[in-house]
């Protein structure tokens, strides 16, 4: 999984247009290779985001949840915690590479 595509379900405020077309951006530019289509691919990437992103929002719309909507800030300082972890355990673990 692309690690800049983020859950976008169960959320409060709920997730906008903009995060959806940009999750679709992002995974259209994993499964194709192409960061930016060159010119003659440039409608077939557009036509794919498009639709990746419409069938999201199908998705997000017909989700049934019992749970209380997740609160953005915290998912990004939950994140942030995650991400802090990771850089630590690969700090230690560069250290013992080199000898130290």
């Amino acid at each position: 999984m692309c690690r800049n595509i983020r859950t976008l379900h169960n959320f409060q405020p709920p997730t906008s247009p903009e995060e959806i077309h940009a999750a679709a951006l992002q995974y259209v530019r994993k499964v194709s290779g192409f960061n930016a289509p060159s010119r003659a691919n440039q409608p077939a990437f557009e036509a794919a985001i498009d639709a990746v992103a419409r069938v999201t929002t199908e998705l997000l719309d017909s989700l049934v949840t019992n749970a209380p909507p997740r609160e953005r800030e915290a998912e990004i300082q939950k994140a942030r915690e995650r991400w802090q972890k990771r850089a630590a355990r690969g700090a230690r673990g560069s250290s013992r590479a080199d000898g130290s």
